[in-house]
């Protein structure tokens, strides 16, 4: 059986629940976590409702593939964002991470935190080999998260991220299980 929440010292990570689609909406409908975010802004909360919907749906599948995590303060249980794991073919052992903060936490060591809990969740519970991320090569701050919580830059793609701002350049990460100690 796979735990579906996690704790660090200071977060509780836990499947989504419906209640939490307005704080949703409005994480992606800020323009400071909007920056560097593929996905778009939900033009309308029907929009979010049919996201959170999908991952509330998927921890219902009896094989599930994406592992969709709110972050919550332990102390407040206070929403400070998102965080996730998307399986790969299973013959590859494969998965790739992405987070998104509230800016009101950003700075505070969350983001890595929540990160590092999700590699170990990858290695020791659903026994990955490999582990990979992205982030704009403009988006520094993200890039200094995958690289605090051990990962480690393999590459750079040329303009494959459709920005508001243009096509971007991204890099890549990745980390193996034989990197955690």
């Amino acid at each position: 059986m796979i735990n579906l929440r996690l704790y660090t010292p200071r977060l509780i990570l836990r499947k989504p629940v419906w209640e939490d689609t307005l704080l949703i909406h409005k994480l992606h409908s800020l323009p400071e976590t909007d920056l560097y975010n593929t996905l778009g802004i939900p033009q309308q909360l029907d929009d979010t409702q049919k996201i959170v919907q999908e991952w509330i749906a998927a921890y219902q599948e009896s094989s599930i593939s994406h592992f969709t995590f709110v972050i919550e303060s332990q102390d407040t249980y206070a929403f400070i964002g998102l965080i996730a794991i998307q399986l790969g073919p299973p013959k590859y052992k494969i998965g790739e991470v992405w987070y998104k903060l509230h800016p009101d936490h950003w700075r505070k060591g969350f983001a890595t935190e929540a990160l590092q809990t999700i590699l170990n969740f990858g290695f020791r519970e659903l026994k990955l080999h490999r582990i990979e991320a992205g982030c704009a090569v403009d988006n520094l701050a993200s890039a200094r998260v995958l690289e605090k919580a051990g990962m480690q830059r393999e590459g750079r793609k040329r303009k494959v991220l459709p920005l508001k701002s243009g096509w971007s350049d991204n890099y890549t990460y990745a980390i193996l299980e034989e990197d955690v100690v």
